[in-house]
């Protein structure tokens, strides 16, 4: 590996880095408020990056890479993981823009914004970054336990991002629009770095609901790259507002449905692809979810099968090799076939089945929105009783949701109760931590049971 590689892939300080508010913000525009703000950083070693402008976050990431600092992007920043932060990195402080940031227990930097009339700041020659620096701290989503931190060197990252790059076959200068946060390892990695290392810009908005994403698509010049989850592309086409032509699609975050993939793709012209990976691991695989269930590796990783359907991911951009926590099927090839976390399988009556399962079919049922199985604590790989479910289904009762269940899935794994929500907890990547399910499921439990006496 290079001893040191480059902040940013293109050199030519004209060329378009990001858009922001309608503005192309230009290489040499993004070097000079790296250098601000790595100039105006304080000495602790540890920066929780919680601006909310997607380009304020990139010049934060980059400064602090610049300056040996490392960024720090838990899953939430909830009163109490920030506490559990500041445990363990004592010397952490965090950067936030405009009105955000009031909340976090830490000590604060607000965004130096340029001065009104321009950057005085002498050119900055394009630096270049020790390969096995550590310049980011990303933890797990919670999904299946309480978050972990993984370091990140700027080789590794560098490396994934242009064979991630390299898979998509984009042309240089496309833009990305993300409905995901660029603090969590997906929108990181493909709204973030991407635009540093894959010769892409990106849009400095964070939209969330369809006319907000449609509205920055219409801002942004073509081609375009939507970064999205199944979750916000649900909602997207639901909405029934013209989407303005893409390029690509990029999903992840959440099991992706067959029929979901067709009909973006239908409805957008443009191919979907969708990403595997980890935290652990960062992307790793891709697939075309239209054309089939199978993922593709990315170059030079590869998936060494281990005990019950599991699996070490190595080669590529890997420092080392690294658990996976699904259960895979070899396809030979460096293809394979995802069963869904190991930690999602269930055993009831002595039958198996996983919970990534159980939801796509419950999901798939007409008029469920959302919905997710749950098993209690100690449930995942182990012989539970029951299971439970929450769904969001306006103007579908529990006992029609359970007829529906019933053709679709074996009686054992039947829910009870069954609570019928307005909305789910799902974070801003679309996913839900299992300590928000285990919430639901103490306030919910007993009001579900009884509204289910009558099934």
């Amino acid at each position: 590996m290079t001893d040191t590689l480059p902040l940013l892939s293109r050199d030519d300080p004209r060329a378009v880095v990001a858009w922001r508010a309608g503005r192309p913000i230009r290489v040499a525009e993004f070097l000079a408020d790296t250098a601000r703000v790595a100039h105006a950083l304080p000495d602790g070693a540890h920066v929780l990056n919680a601006c909310q402008d997607r380009y304020h976050v990139a010049v934060g990431f980059a400064a602090a890479a610049v300056r040996d600092k490392i960024t720090v992007l838990p899953s939430t920043r909830t009163p109490d993981a920030v506490r559990r932060l500041r445990e363990t990195l004592p010397d952490l402080f965090a950067l936030v823009d405009g009105a955000g940031g009031t909340e976090l227990d830490l000590p604060r930097l607000r965004y130096p914004e340029a001065p009104a009339q321009g950057d005085s700041a002498a050119p900055m020659p394009m630096p270049r970054i020790p390969a096995r620096r550590v310049v980011a701290k990303v933890c797990t989503s919670g999904s299946t336990g309480a978050p972990v931190p993984h370091d990140k060197t700027w080789g590794s990252l560098v490396a994934c991002i242009r064979a991630g790059r390299e898979r998509l076959g984009l042309p240089p200068g496309t833009t990305l629009v993300g409905t995901v946060p660029a603090q969590h390892m997906y929108g990181f990695e493909s709204t973030l770095l991407m635009a540093l290392h894959g010769d892409l810009a990106l849009s400095s908005a964070h939209p969330f609901y369809p006319a907000d994403i449609v509205d920055e698509l219409a801002r942004v010049p073509a081609p375009r790259l939507l970064v999205s989850t199944p979750v916000h592309l649900r909602a997207l086409l639901a909405c029934g507002l013209d989407i303005p032509p893409l390029a690509l699609v990029l999903c992840a975050t959440a099991p992706l449905s067959t029929d979901l993939a067709h009909e973006v793709e239908a409805r957008t012209d443009a191919p979907l692809v969708e990403i595997y990976g980890s935290t652990e691991t960062g992307q790793i695989a891709t697939r075309r979810t239209s054309r089939g269930d199978a993922f593709t590796l990315l170059d030079g990783v590869a998936l060494v099968p281990q005990a019950q359907g599991l699996a070490m991911a190595s080669g590529g951009h890997l420092a080392a090799p690294t658990p996976m926590h699904d259960v895979i099927e070899p396809l030979g090839g460096g293809d394979f076939r995802l069963h869904g976390r190991g930690a999602d399988m269930v055993n009831v009556a002595g039958k198996r089945s996983s919970l990534a399962h159980l939801n796509h079919q419950l999901c798939s049922i007409p008029g469920v929105l959302d919905g997710a199985f749950f098993a209690p604590e100690s449930g995942p790989g182990q012989g539970v009783d029951r299971l439970m479910a929450f769904v969001v289904a306006p103007g579908l009762s529990a006992r029609s949701l359970r007829q529906a269940l019933r053709e679709r899935i074996d009686p054992a794994f039947l829910p009870r109760p069954l609570a019928l929500l307005r909305e789910l907890p799902r974070n801003a990547t679309g996913k839900l931590p299992r300590a928000e399910l285990a919430a639901l499921a103490l306030r919910h439990g007993a009001s579900a049971e009884a509204c289910d006496d009558d099934d």
